[in-house]
Order: structure tokens, then C-alpha cells, then sequence
């Protein structure tokens, strides 16, 4: 039964990336990835690696377990419920995302100057996942799939502030180690993707009598026989009557039940 309900791919897929994330940790920890190689740096060419290898590096042990938990609830939501578009999506999210954030360049808000950074981190992925399973559950309106969106907002509704500078909500003296940036570019495409792929996938289920000129030859036949039968409930009654004609129904009904 559990096999039924549940797709191999919703737990496979979050549990290769978790492995990924923490290799790349692990990795790092060992020296492999230094200063910033590895990592998104902004309109500079040795910055291009960081597009495919940022979301497996992170700057601590904190950074990486914050990142873990969304990773594999947001994968495991997107491969069981989108089963046909999550790679696509998945895939397209994280290189459009790496991209957005390399061409978007680190400017402080207030002063305007550039600044040297190095972005790693899956938080852009996040951002990618989360805005495409809430959006997609609204532009498609399928009732399934807008429990998700709410499981979403319900659980990471939080995530919208994180796509503005941190320097609007608090007094800081430096910049953030806190890349908007990437968490905006992720809104963005996870938004955009969702629009893209509205119609791909599971659609709503119409049933048949709602199409517009349904008919049923039996069941006209069965309203027609039950008029015949049942002449007196179509006739204009006192309303004493009338009001003991309905519980008359409602004790049959009960009675059935």
C-alpha cells in the first residue's frame, strides 16, 4: 500500500542531493574547496563554476543543516506531486537561478558601491522549489495540489522576506552574508517555471456531468418514473402539508441510513 502512495523517486531524489550537499561539506571541511573556488562570484568568469557547484557548498555546519530540511520536504512535494516536470524543473531552477545571481552584481542599497562576494549555498534552490509548488497549485486550481500550496505558505511562508536586502529591516554597518540575491533569483525563476508547466502534469478532474448539454438517457428515465410515482411531492401544498411531507422524508432517510 505504502509503495501505492508514495513515489520512489520523491525519496530517492532528496536523498541523492542531501548526499551531494554533505559530500560537498565534507569536501570543503577537507580542504578541497578553498577561498571562494566553487562558489558564485558575481560578472567574473571564474565565478561561472559556482553556477552548477554552489548549492552543494555552504559556509558552516549551521548553513548546511538550515538548508537540509527544506531541500528534502520541497524535493520529496515536487517529485511526488509533479512527477512529470520535477526534473525539468529541479534542473532548469538550479543552473537559471546560479546564472541570475552571477549576472545580478553585489551592490549596497544605500551607498551604491560594489563589493566583492562569494555565494554557496542551496537557498536558492529552496526558494526555486517553494515558489513553484505554491504557484503552481493556484494557476492550476486543482484543489490536491492548493492543499500543498497552503502546506507551503503554512510552513515557508516565511521565505518572503528573505528576498530583500537585509538592510531595509536592520541597522548593519557591513553587508550581509546573506545572499538576497540568490534568494529573489530563485522566486523569480521558481515563479516563472510554475506558469511554464501550469499545464503540464496532473490536471483537474472534470466529470462528465459537468460538461455543458450533458445528458443521461437513464437517468431522465429514472426522474420521469419518480414523478409518476411520486406525484403528490410536485404538487403546490398548504404549507402545514408541506411541512409534513419533508419530515415524512427526512424520517425515510434516516430510516435508510
Amino acid at each position: 500500500m505504502f509503495k501505492n502512495l508514495v513515489s520512489k523517486n520523491a525519496l530517492v531524489y532528496p536523498i541523492f542531493m542531501l548526499a551531494a550537499m554533505w559530500l560537498g561539506f565534507l569536501l570543503q571541511w577537507l580542504g578541497f574547496f578553498e577561498s571562494c573556488f566553487g562558489a558564485i562570484i558575481p560578472l567574473l568568469p571564474e565565478g561561472l563554476l559556482g553556477i552548477i557547484t554552489a548549492p552543494l557548498l555552504h559556509g558552516n555546519l549551521d548553513h548546511i543543516v538550515s538548508n537540509s530540511i527544506p531541500i528534502a520536504i520541497l524535493m520529496f512535494l515536487l517529485y511526488q506531486f509533479y512527477p512529470k516536470v520535477a526534473t525539468k524543473v529541479f534542473v532548469l531552477g538550479w543552473l537559471a537561478t546560479g546564472f541570475l545571481v552571477w549576472i545580478l552584481p553585489p551592490i549596497d542599497i544605500f551607498t551604491g558601491n560594489y563589493y566583492y562576494t562569494c555565494t554557496v549555498g542551496a537557498s536558492g534552490v529552496v526558494y526555486v522549489l517553494a515558489f513553484f509548488l505554491f504557484f503552481s497549485g493556484v494557476f492550476r486550481w486543482n484543489m490536491k495540489l492548493l492543499t500543498i500550496s497552503l502546506l507551503v505558505v503554512l510552513y515557508y511562508g516565511s521565505l518572503i522576506w528573505g528576498i530583500f536586502p537585509e538592510e531595509l529591516f536592520s541597522e548593519i554597518t557591513e553587508p550581509s552574508k546573506i545572499s538576497w540575491q540568490a534568494h529573489l533569483a530563485g522566486a523569480v525563476v521558481g515563479s516563472l517555471l510554475a506558469f511554464i508547466y501550469k499545464k503540464s502534469g496532473e490536471k483537474k478532474k472534470k466529470f462528465i456531468w459537468e460538461f455543458p448539454n450533458y445528458y443521461s438517457e437513464k437517468d431522465d428515465k429514472l426522474w420521469q418514473e419518480y414523478k409518476e410515482n411520486h406525484a403528490e411531492d410536485f404538487m403546490e401544498l398548504p404549507y402545514q402539508k408541506r411541512e409534513d411531507v419533508w419530515e415524512h422524508l427526512e424520517e425515510l432517510r434516516k430510516n435508510k441510513s
